[in-house]
Order: structure tokens, then C-alpha cells, then sequence
């Protein structure tokens, strides 16, 4: 197993003892049988990153198994009315995300012929993919070793090396993250890193609070983003006029701009006097 070598020796000695530490806990404690990790078809890596993004890995499960029944293939999803793929989403939160992997089914089935990209600036090129989760394809689907880094892979890196610094820069942090990667292993490194991130999140507190780039997440209740997401639960279940639709929110103002914003994104559409989802 070979590692990036130009890094001080001290670092290199934290380094090694960071892999001995993780391996040890992936072994014992690893989330082996999660569904994407036991299919590495880059479909399947790509639908449950999106998923996973802002969303908690017990929904994920009860979500990602229901929506691959629905949409198996890449074909599947981008044939499917974006309707469909909406109401397949209902609960994951977030629902522009499913608009953006409607486009960008389409774009691999039409354009690339139903093929995902294995090149970053290829998978880059793609709607709705942004630098990490083109490097977690690269991981999980092609085993394809590129630096990454999320809220789990920032945390084990915070507390290994950075144990009381505050405002750590993900830049301090992407050098070492690289110098730890082993050649040849990325899947399994990245998903032992994952889960150990998540195991010292739960037992010494998220260390993500001393990084930089830490922010505090807007209040959910009473949000622009929850009434979205009522508008669209409630599309979901049947087609509706602007007087039921009123009825979600005491600013009925609120709601028609809610409405429009919606509609704009190709979210919604309008027919006579009825709002429809897609």
C-alpha cells in the first residue's frame, strides 16, 4: 500500500497512527451492509449521495430502497414524469435536488448514452453535481482515490490533527486528507472515514464547529423552505387551486411567491385554475 510521502515526518507518524485507528474501528464497527455500499453501479453511488445530502442515514435507507424500486435504472429515472420523481422524493427535504437529478439523468441517458463519466471535470460538467460528490463517485463507484472532504471526513481530521485550533481551513485539511489516502482502497478508506466521523460525532461532540467553514443552519420552522415543501406535499397528493394552496401559510403573499419561485424552477406547472406538480 503506498501513500503521498512529501509531508513532515511528524505528520506522517499521526498519519500512520489515524489509518490504525480507523481501520480498526471500520473493521469492527463499519456500516458494511448499507445499500450503496454493496452495489457500486455509479448509479446507485449517485442517487444515494444526493440523498444523503442534508439527510440523515436512517431516512436515507427507508427512502433510497423505496426509490430504487420505482427508478431501477438511469434510463428509468430520466423517462419518468418529474412528477413522479417528486412524489418519490416527498420527505427527504431539499426536493430541488430531485429536479436536478431528473436533468441530469437525461443529460447521461441522451448524451452519454446512459454512462456515467468517470473524469471530474466530465462528472463536474453534469447538473447538480458539485465537487464532492463527483469525488465520492469517483470513491464509491470506480474505487478512483481523489481528495474529498464532507461534515464526517472534516471531523476525524479537526480532532486528529487539529485538537484545539479553531477556525481550521478545509485547505490545512485537504493536504493531509490526501496524504492519508491509500492507493487503490478510496472506497473502502472514504466509507471507514465516514463512519468514524460519525462515531466521534456522537461520543466527543462535532468537531465541524471549529472549522472555518462552520455555519449554523437556519431555523426550519416557519422557513421559506417549509413552505416549499408543504406546497409541494400537498401537490403531491392531488392538484390544487391558489385558494387551497392559501390555506398553508397566514401571508397569503408569501404563498403566490412561493408559487411562482416554484414554477420558474420547473417544479410546478398551472392548468386553468389548478397548480400541478412538474
Amino acid at each position: 500500500m503506498q501513500y503521498i510521502t512529501d509531508i513532515p515526518s511528524v505528520d506522517k507518524d499521526r498519519i500512520a497512527a489515524l489509518r490504525k485507528t480507523v481501520w480498526a474501528f471500520y473493521r469492527v464497527h463499519g456500516r458494511h451492509n448499507l445499500p450503496w455500499r454493496e452495489n457500486h453501479d455509479p448509479y446507485h453511488v449517485w442517487i444515494s449521495e444526493i440523498m444523503l445530502q442534508q439527510t440523515q442515514v436512517p431516512r436515507v435507507l427507508e427512502k433510497y430502497v423505496q426509490f430504487m424500486k420505482l427508478f431501477p435504472t438511469v434510463q428509468k429515472l430520466a423517462k419518468a414524469p418529474l412528477a413522479d420523481i417528486l412524489r418519490a422524493w416527498q420527505g427527504l427535504g431539499y426536493n430541488r435536488r430531485a429536479k436536478l437529478l431528473h436533468l441530469c439523468a437525461q443529460e447521461i441517458t441522451t448524451a452519454r448514452g446512459g454512462v456515467f463519466p468517470q473524469a471530474t471535470s466530465e462528472l463536474r460538467a453534469l447538473p447538480g453535481i458539485g465537487p464532492y460528490t463527483a469525488s465520492a463517485i469517483q470513491a464509491f463507484a470506480f474505487n478512483i482515490g481523489t481528495p474529498l472532504i464532507e461534515t464526517n471526513v472534516r471531523t476525524v481530521f479537526i480532532h486528529h490533527f487539529f485538537p484545539h485550533r479553531d477556525a481550521v481551513h478545509d485547505n490545512e485539511l485537504m493536504s493531509l486528507i490526501e496524504a492519508a489516502l491509500p492507493r487503490g482502497r478510496a472506497r473502502d478508506w472514504y466509507a471507514a472515514l465516514m463512519d468514524y466521523g460519525t462515531h466521534l460525532k456522537a461520543t466527543i461532540g462535532n468537531a465541524n464547529k471549529r472549522s472555518r467553514h462552520h455555519t449554523v443552519q437556519s431555523k426550519f420552522q416557519g422557513s421559506d423552505r417549509q413552505l416549499r415543501g408543504k406546497i409541494l406535499r400537498t401537490l403531491a397528493e392531488k392538484s390544487a387551486t391558489i385558494t387551497d394552496l392559501q390555506k398553508l401559510d397566514q401571508s397569503k403573499d408569501r404563498v403566490q411567491t412561493k408559487l411562482q419561485e416554484l414554477m420558474r424552477e420547473g417544479m410546478l406547472r398551472k392548468e386553468g385554475r389548478r397548480y400541478l406538480l412538474g
